[in-house]
């Protein structure tokens, strides 16, 4: 059916996760409701005294019989349900009800109707008048639904199983080896989704040539058991083929000659580099598939004559036979996108901010002219490669719930929900966002859907209240949680402007979704927002928006090849694929029934890089042809600098088609301007004071009027709050724009007391501001270290060097960088304003040479005073040393180890001192290998720090000094008190724990509880260790911060007030070895930093009974050539504890990083990965199980240099409270031609022939508790 076809019945539809926002568009009319996802409608009755009827007076204007054939439940004051009976007849709001309903029924109750319909047909039915027994008829269903996110959620889609590649089971449990909570000691990885794995004998190299051809007979049987056990939906994987499909279509062709209902092949989806994004994305949709596909035919056998289009995430429409679950995702939120775009464009705005405040979570996206895209997501914990709308979420949705310990407030993660649902709808939920907006009088009950409740809101917030160590009203505890969360929405858009290089000052911010427009004033002045827009349609912008979306479809694959002066050649395959790409997106838009002249050329779209980096920036066709101007143009705004002269390479080419399709003509209305007139007001709560407030109707407003707040603006789905100091005015075209009056508004806050809410504020603010270090960090680094493994940390520090705050990155930097400041403000006193220093010297607060701290330091607008330190430590893959990769295991003194920086200042004034540094970098007995990366990534600390000065100074203007000086002591006080109670949890007492590494020194510790505090004693530890098994004071300082913060299991700013209740006592030995300025006679410590750590940690566990010993160990693996070099860690066994199991395959305590894609290696590198498993039965027995480690076998393809730093290859990580240890780790080599492999030691150099294959066994956690018989 053509879009072009005689008018039809449109229907708009958007199911959000709480509501499903609904329009219907006769040609002439616009209609909208607003209905719950669940599918039910609520509603408050009375019962007639024959106590066969239900009357509620809201329900008179639905047509006779319309409710006929739906069930009802009568609902007791709880929210539980009291008796159910089906509706007989309905007529003027009265339903008679079978069975009769009890004789002790109260006279007045809350209901609930369902027809166990999906929300959308219900929508339907509301719009259109029509009752069960009524067809819906000829008509068009646009949808956008979160079915898919939320079956993606909840872990609810359909049986499905992973076809990959022998060896390589175990790839998508094992993800990128990133554990997702960097302080919990029972890691919940994400639930996979595949029901079953198959492993396919085959194999296909990077080239795309044929190593091991697939055996269709000897898989045909491995298919045909899934079938038998019910699975009908295959996801395929198979490495490499990207370069070569060849495999997955034999394997596609073979399945479904079995009978496979869906099959979903990673190379035909997303053709491009990377196996565990291919194979997350092949599985999200065979995982999905199901759920929809039923959801759609649900959706058809009830509208059987309805034309559906679903939205997709990159915010266009497609048949709904044509839908891939994997684009489902973004459907609801992406025609928020869509929609607050046409909003901005018909006021003349290229730039506008997306801020949808909907009932589960808020989503903002940015809008620059045409919409930004992305190719890549992690949704829900798996990555998928799809094109779709750059869609920042935050939970911080109007059912968000709130809660209040005593000390600090929160907003989210959790969320209410439709069932139970916010406490005002009287189900006895949790107090939510949604409940302190309706307690502040800034929700009005009379136009929401169903009627809501006050006292259960009154009473959770007067409980919280009472919790607090100094008197407080319900009302400051509702306006804290309020600034709470319009601080956490503010910090969401900022991460999407700002941080990507984008001031969002220079965009209009549109407001909508059920409680935009009622935070919209007070986000955009936490932003300097100065114009708000609250559309018409503001509580149902989705649904409209996804009435306006056009067809669009994309291709893509990979291409890596280099962007020179032949790729346009037109024989060239650039061109060729490009041209191939064009002609079918053409034909398949135009199946959709779009006319050749609404047809737009396709848009070609690259993905660009510097060769050698991993991160790839999308380019967009520019109008001038130069695609390496438009490419270094972006790359400066995103990084800050370009590489002349290197080569650009492209990753991956992409077409985008899209067809343009019919919506309503907007009409603009004159605008005669006056002042709105209101005789109705009501109280609402603003900044601490109940003010009287005008309430105005939309329907009552005329195009041109204008109106002061504090007011309230009721639409028919949304309600509109103009905060004090802002003005509104309602335009043409029905839209009401929002201007702050106001210029840099102050904050209210005072010094004199810790207020909860202002704590709360501030640690979310200092928080935010050491993310976004490390965001610009990553962004505007060089090396694949930082950007990729993401090997990094950032602080904000005192001016005493006192620990305000480090952002959760890497755990072996938590805390070092307190003494490293502190060192350089006891040695260097002409420390001035725009100065920079560098350090990585264990005796000044480093932790190995690699780590390179950049501190700079903060001070007043005049320069006088000394505020702040804004810090970054990140991790370099070369800094010289005896061998490349700066990581030799048996370095004998800290000069082998490679370049030395104390405290050298590398700015000066503001004046970058590069030739300084070169000097430091390449002079030395043992200089670096990559100086120009080195300083590329320095340049990258100073720029993340510059960021982090900015926003401190930006906050001392808002908020002033005295205040934030103020709330940095009461932020460490606040962690101090978190740190007591959980010391007082654990019995008092001495608690002693002992144990060895693999050449038999021993680590010792004593730790002694006595009430909140802590003694924590490492006298006993082994002597100073020959080899570079030494950990500096700055690491075992680390270790002791990270177990606590383990401890406190909540999330608390990481600083100085964590170590308040704890004396360390760390005397000379190999976890503190004695200084000595001349380095040749200072002891070696790069494996204390990576080994050492893990072995700290595992023993204060074990002293304290909390958890079994983990892997022990980062298995640090190097090898190279005179050509190259690689550096990885790989993850192990978590141990177990007090009622979990340990994690499988994964990172544990002191670090983090993420391992390198099997086929960005294989790329790369000359060498074949041969086998990436979990290793099974390694983990150790107990009540609670030992996590198993992995298994990484690599196959040389080149000679090379291997050196292996690792431990727990000899001594087995110890269980705990009677659990057994975990296998110990196995290094093994075997020879080209060998049967047997050969072991190798703990700390090992080898040499490696073309042929050899490593196998690295990393060890398994220990068990808890005795294993039962």
């Amino acid at each position: 059916m053509s879009f072009f076809s005689e008018r039809i019945m449109e229907y708009w539809i958007d199911v959000g996760g709480t509501f499903t926002d609904c329009l219907a568009w006769d040609g002439k009319t616009l209609s909208q409701c607003k209905v719950l996802s669940s599918g039910g409608i609520k509603g408050e009755g009375t019962s007639r005294p024959d106590a066969g009827t239900v009357f509620d007076r809201a329900r008179k204007k639905q047509p006779d019989d319309f409710f006929t054939g739906y069930e009802i439940s009568i609902l007791s004051s709880d929210g539980a349900v009291w008796c159910k009976g089906a509706v007989l007849g309905f007529s003027q709001g009265v339903f008679n009800v079978d069975p009769p309903l009890p004789k002790d029924l109260p006279k007045s109750f809350s209901y609930e109707l369902t027809a166990h319909e999906p929300a959308p047909i219900l929508g339907i039915r509301m719009l259109a008048g029509l009752g069960l027994k009524d067809a819906i008829g000829q008509s068009s269903i646009r949808l956008g639904t979160t079915r898919g996110t939320n079956a993606l959620l909840e872990r609810k889609g359909g049986p499905a199983a992973l076809a990959v590649t022998e060896g390589f089971g175990d790839l998508l449990s094992i993800g990128a080896q990133a554990r997702p909570e960097l302080f919990s000691l029972d890691i919940e990885k994400p639930e996979p989704l595949f029901a079953e794995v198959v492993e396919i004998p085959e194999r296909i190299n990077a080239w795309g040539e044929i190593l091991k051809p697939l055996d269709a007979e000897s898989v045909r049987p491995l298919l045909k058991d899934l079938i038998d056990q019910g699975v009908d939906s295959l996801a395929v994987c198979l490495l490499n083929s990207y370069a070569n499909p060849c495999h997955e279509q034999e394997l596609e062709r073979l399945a479904r000659s079995l009978g496979f209902d869906n099959i979903s092949v990673s190379s035909a989806l997303t053709p491009t580099i990377k196996a565990l994004d291919r194979g997350d994305t092949a599985m999200v949709d065979a995982y999905l598939a199901p759920v929809l596909s039923e959801y759609i035919s649900l959706i058809r056998s009830i509208a059987p004559d309805a034309e559906i289009k679903i939205m997709t995430s990159a915010g266009g429409l497609v048949e709904a036979e044509r839908f891939q679950a994997k684009d489902s995702v973004l459907s609801g939120p992406a025609g928020g996108v869509v929609g607050f775009a046409d909003i901005a464009r018909s006021y003349g705005r290229s730039k506008a901010i997306g801020f949808d405040m909907g009932g589960t979570s808020t989503d903002v996206s940015r809008f620059d002219g045409e919409y930004e895209t992305q190719f890549s997501a992690q949704k829900a914990g798996v990555r998928i490669v799809a094109p779709m709308m750059a869609i920042e979420t935050v939970a911080a949705g109007g059912g968000s719930i709130c809660q209040f310990d005593g000390v600090t407030l929160s907003v989210g993660p959790g969320s209410a929900g439709s069932h139970p649902g916010p406490a005002c709808y009287g189900r006895g939920g949790p107090l939510t966002v949604t409940d302190v907006n309706y307690f502040c009088g800034k929700v009005s009950s009379d136009h929401f859907p169903f009627p809501l409740h006050l006292a259960p809101v009154e009473k959770l917030l007067r409980e919280m209240a009472a919790l607090a160590p100094q008197p407080m009203t319900p009302h400051e505890l509702a306006l804290g949680f309020l600034q709470v969360a319009n601080r956490k929405m503010a910090d969401a858009v900022k991460r999407i402007s700002a941080a990507k290089g984008y001031d969002p000052r220079d965009y209009l911010l549109v407001a909508f979704g059920g409680a935009g427009p009622q935070h919209a004033c007070s986000v955009a002045r936490e932003l300097g927002v100065r114009e708000i827009c609250a559309p018409g349609l503001a509580g149902v912008l989705s649904a409209w928006g996804i009435g306006a979306a056009d067809v669009r479809s994309f291709r893509e694959e990979s291409f890596l090849r280099p962007l020179d002066s032949h790729s346009w050649n037109p024989e060239g395959p650039l061109v060729q694929r490009f041209q191939a790409m064009e002609k079918a997106l053409v034909e398949e838009t135009a199946a959709q029934g779009i006319f050749p002249e609404n047809i737009k050329t396709p848009v070609r779209i690259m993905d660009l890089r510097y060769k050698g980096e991993e991160t790839a920036i999308s380019i967009r066709c520019p109008k001038d042809g130069d695609w390496t101007g438009a490419f270094e143009s972006r790359h400066q705004q995103l990084y800050g600098h370009v590489h002349q002269g290197r080569e650009i390479e492209i990753a991956a080419i992409r077409a985008e088609c899209v067809g343009s399709t019919p919506r309503p003509e907007k009409k603009k209305a004159a605008e005669i301007p006056r002042l709105a007139v209101s005789n109705t007001t009501k109280w609402v709560w603003f900044d601490g004071l109940e003010m009287q407030t005008f309430v105005y109707d939309e329907s009552m407003l005329r195009p041109g009027d204008r109106v002061f707040g504090p007011a309230m603006i009721t639409q028919g789905l949304s309600t509109v709050i103009i905060d004090p100091g802002f003005e509104a005015v309602f335009t043409g075209l029905g839209d009401i724009i929002i201007r702050d009056l106001e210029e840099g508004a102050k904050s209210g806050m005072t010094e004199s007391r810790r207020d909860p809410v202002t704590l709360s504020l501030f640690n979310h603010h200092f928080q935010h501001i050491a993310s976004q270090m490390g965001v610009i960090l990553r962004r505007t680094a060089l090396s694949v270290n930082v950007k990729e493994r993401l090997d990094f940390s950032c602080a904000i520090l005192d001016s005493s060097g006192n620990l305000v705050v480090n952002a959760p990155h890497i755990p072996v930097h938590l805390g070092a960088m307190s003494r490293t400041v502190q060192s350089l403000l006891g040695s260097v006193k002409d420390i001035r304003p725009g100065d920079v220093y560098l350090t990585n010297h264990p005796a000044l607060g480093g932790s190995h040479l690699p780590d390179l701290t950049v501190m700079t330091p903060v001070f007043d607008d005049e320069g006088r005073e000394l505020r702040f330190f804004t810090a970054s430590r990140a991790h370099h893959a070369e800094i010289g040393g005896v061998q490349p990769g700066s990581c030799y295991p048996f370095a004998e003194n800290l000069a082998q180890e490679g370049v030395i920086f104390s405290h050298l200042r590398i700015c000066r004034e503001g004046r970058f001192l590069e030739t300084e540094l070169m000097q430091t970098l390449t002079q030395g007995p043992y200089p670096s290998r990559n100086p120009r990366e080195n300083i590329a990534d320095i340049r990258a600390a100073i720029a993340a720090n510059q960021t982090g000065a900015r926003e401190l100074i930006a906050m001392t203007a808002k908020h002033s000094w005295k205040v934030v000086k103020a709330y940095m002591g009461y932020i460490r006080d606040a962690a101090e008190e978190k740190t007591r109670a959980a010391l007082r949890a654990l019995p008092d007492g001495m608690h002693v724990f002992r144990d060895a590494l693999d050449d038999g020194a021993q680590t010792a510790v004593a730790v002694t509880i006595e009430g909140d505090a802590a003694l924590i004693d490492f006298s006993g530890t082994g002597p100073v260790n020959a080899n570079s098994l030494n950990a500096s004071e700055a690491v075992v300082t680390a270790c002791v911060l990270y177990c606590l913060r383990c401890l406190i299991q909540e999330d608390i700013p990481l600083n100085s007030g964590v170590l308040a209740p704890v004396k360390i006592i760390n005397p000379t030995s190999m976890l503190n070895p004695p200084g000595q300025d001349d380095p040749t006679r200072f002891p070696g410590v790069v494996g204390g930093n990576v080994e050492l750590s893990q072995k700290v940690v595992d023993i204060l566990l074990g002293a304290l009974g909390v958890a079994a010993a983990s892997q022990g160990t980062m298995n640090n693996f190097i090898f190279g050539n005179e050509n190259l070099s690689y550096y990885e860690t790989i993850c192990g066994g978590a141990g177990a504890g007090p009622g979990f199991d340990g994690a499988h395959a994964v990172h544990t305590h002191m670090t983090n990083t993420r391992i390198t894609d099997v086929e960005i290696l294989e790329r790369r590198y000359p060498v074949l990965v041969r086998q990436f498993c979990i290793r099974r039965g390694s983990g150790g027995e107990g009540e609670f199980t030992g996590g198993c480690g992995a298994i990484r076998a690599i196959e040389f393809l080149e000679p090379m240099e291997i050196s292996l730093l690792t431990q727990r290859r000899t001594s087995a990580p110890f269980g705990l409270m009677g659990g057994l240890p975990g296998a110990p780790g196995q290094n093994l080599i075997i020879r080209k031609g060998a049967i047997k492999p050969e072991a190798l030691p703990s700390l090992a150099q080898t040499k490696a022939d073309p042929g050899d294959v490593l196998i690295i066994k990393t060890p398994g956690g220990g068990g808890f508790g005795r294993p039962k018989k």
